[in-house]
């Protein structure tokens, strides 16, 4: 069945090819996001037959990127990171490494991305494919959170055929048919409890590693990232001593200790992993793979990211969506040099000028009754607002030696912006 694959940019809004055929006159697929019991999700893209001519499609596409049906099993909508004109395409990998550097960031990537396991494959190329390099890097940063702590021991059964011994519950059936009709009397068959690292936790996270180190070479946008290549031999020998055998159904449900709590998320991408390749090692190798639709919130990647750069230099000094009735602020950053909020805005028109309404909305934030009482602010005192967005040509790569207040917004009192260069795929 050949499937018709539509390429567009993030970003693009322009003219669907006249040789498309298309099955209705509109389209649009929306993020759940749901916040404090209200829906607020966002259009991925959308695609709108023109009143004056009614063969021809205007494409929307927004700060989102994956892959999704518009006709099932004929055609379907691809969108590609993008940031700016010159085409250059965001390593969205690079952002996410380098944001799950902090743990604690690691817990927000859940809304980073949605996928629909229950529509048909979409076949791509796999340098097309945006979600598998997304999971392998959000699995590889949590496991190596739980390498650093040590792997967590726990009491797993055992069966083994013992020598002269018996250990546990003597396994009847087992020690009849392979020790005594094979004249092996000596040996009994039996289950026992063990203490130790080879539980199925462990066994799941070091079966998800097996496909990852195959998978990682044919990727080429993570072949030459040290990070990564680092990363995954930090981990690899501290499961020396695990097995990769594990049924999976035996994984339903694993009390979360405090201590290992990165367990239960690293699991649960484990076994996204296995089955994003059809748990069959061999789909990690092929040029064209079959992968089901979805989306990346790149918006909340942006916030993200700039959330680990604020982190690299304020450490517990900033927190992130600060929630007062309704309210929800990015960033509430109070240290000796520095009171102020913070919005991290993934546009591009900061460039060209100021967004009132963005100001607006980040001014507002910055008059809560809570937000003095956080910031220690007396009531009258006016306290500083800073916007981070992209800007590739003139940004930062980090915000370790800046002063956050160097770049005013004209026209507004105590309103600053400051720029990020983002990595890009060269």
């Amino acid at each position: 069945m050949s499937v018709n694959l539509l390429k567009y940019l993030e970003h693009d809004d322009e003219l669907l090819d006249d040789k498309v055929l298309l099955s209705k006159d509109f389209y649009e697929t929306l993020f759940a996001k749901t916040r404090k019991g209200r829906d607020t999700s966002l259009p991925c893209f959308s695609i709108r037959k023109l009143e004056n001519d009614v063969n021809k499609y205007n494409v929307k596409a927004s700060y989102y990127i994956g892959v999704d049906w518009l006709d099932v099993n004929h055609t379907a909508l691809y969108i590609a990171p993008k940031l700016n004109d010159l085409g250059k395409e965001i390593n969205f990998i690079k952002m996410l490494f380098s944001s799950l550097r902090h743990p604690d960031v690691a817990k927000e990537v859940n809304e980073l991305f949605e996928v629909k396991w229950d529509l048909p494959l979409i076949e791509i190329e796999q340098k097309q494919d945006l979600l598998t390099p997304f999971l392998v890097v959000e699995f590889l940063s949590l496991v190596r959170t739980i390498v650093k702590k040590g792997l967590k021991k726990s009491y797993y059964k055992r069966e083994n055929n013992l020598n002269s011994k018996i250990k546990g519950k003597v396994l009847v059936g087992k020690t009849i048919k392979l020790n005594i009709q094979q004249n092996k009397n000596l040996y009994t068959y039996c289950s026992y409890d063990e203490f130790g690292l080879d539980n199925k936790e462990n066994r799941l996270l070091k079966k998800a590693l097996t496909f990852v180190k195959r998978y990682l070479p044919n990727y080429s946008h993570l072949n030459n990232d040290k990070d990564l290549q680092n990363t995954f031999s930090f981990i690899n020998p501290a499961f020396h001593d695990v097995s990769d055998e594990i049924d999976l159904s035996e994984i339903k449900y694993s009390k979360t200790n405090a201590f290992y709590k990165e367990y239960e998320s690293a699991t649960r991408l484990a076994k996204l992993i296995l089955k994003r390749f059809g748990y069959n090692i061999s789909n990690t190798e092929k040029d064209i793979i079959k992968t089901p639709p979805f989306w990346i919130d790149m918006s909340k990647l942006f916030e993200l990211y700039t959330l680990g750069l604020l982190k690299d230099r304020f450490q517990n000094q900033v927190k992130f969506q600060y929630k007062y009735y309704g309210n929800e602020l990015d960033f509430l950053l109070k240290t000796h040099d520095y009171q102020m909020v913070i919005d991290a805005k993934y546009k591009m028109i900061y460039l060209n000028g100021s967004h009132d309404e963005d100001i607006r909305q980040i001014s507002g934030y910055a008059r809560l009754q809570k937000v003095y009482e956080e910031l220690d602010k007396k009531q009258g005192e006016v306290i500083d607002c800073l916007i981070i967005h992209p800007d590739q040509e003139n940004g930062l790569e980090d915000l370790r030696n800046v002063d956050l207040k160097s770049a005013k917004i004209p026209r507004y009192f105590d309103v600053y912006q400051i720029g990020l260069k983002l990595p890009y795929i060269k």
